[in-house]
């Protein structure tokens, strides 16, 4: 099966961290992958994409619109200005929480998470929305989003991963003394 899949987020989220375990968990299971970011506001809390393309007869790690399967939208302004990436009957997963992008700050202009929301759900028909503030609260830890947005995203079954192979990817890759808190929260279904 090949996917292709786009995260948008802001600096700080875990947005590139979320990418590279999929990537990692496909390539454990031999699915060939190639990646792509945008990164250079990240430390100033602005925009951070990543491109993800898992199969064959790949070419290119950047998505052109309108190919997406699934949007991972760490928040959800970044996921509305997303969509145009998004296929007709593509995925999206939202944070419904939102943390304001440092353009919205300095443009001064109306940011409500309810507008964007119902446009989100007027314009895709698989939508999944996360409250990943009320996750983290219980889960114990801010640092926990991308793992509970990761896990809403494999439970959709838009990719071929399981939850099994995103804990053995990230047991690879996060320092011992997070993969408990890191576990709980892919396996968070709130």
């Amino acid at each position: 099966m090949n996917n292709n899949i786009f995260f948008c987020g802001v600096g700080g989220q875990g947005t590139v961290l979320a990418s590279k375990l999929i990537a990692s968990a496909a390539m454990r299971r031999g699915i060939p992958v190639m990646s792509a970011e945008t990164i250079g506001m990240a430390q100033k809390g602005g925009s951070v994409f990543s491109y993800l393309r898992l199969g064959e007869n790949l070419h290119c790690p950047m998505l052109a619109s309108g190919t997406a399967d699934i949007i991972i939208g760490f928040e959800p302004a970044e996921a509305v200005r997303s969509l145009r990436y998004l296929r007709p009957d593509g995925c999206v997963i939202v944070n419904v929480h939102p943390i304001m992008p440092v353009t919205a700050v300095l443009n001064g202009g109306s940011y409500k998470v309810s507008e964007m929301t119902e446009y989100l759900k007027a314009k895709v028909a698989n939508l999944t929305l996360v409250d990943c503030k009320r996750a983290c609260d219980e889960i114990g830890s801010p640092k926990a989003m991308n793992m509970v947005m990761l896990g809403a995203a494999i439970r959709t079954g838009v990719m071929d991963l399981s939850l099994d192979d995103i804990k053995a990817a990230m047991r690879e890759r996060v320092k011992p003394q997070f993969v408990e808190m890191n576990e709980r929260a892919l396996d968070y279904a709130g």
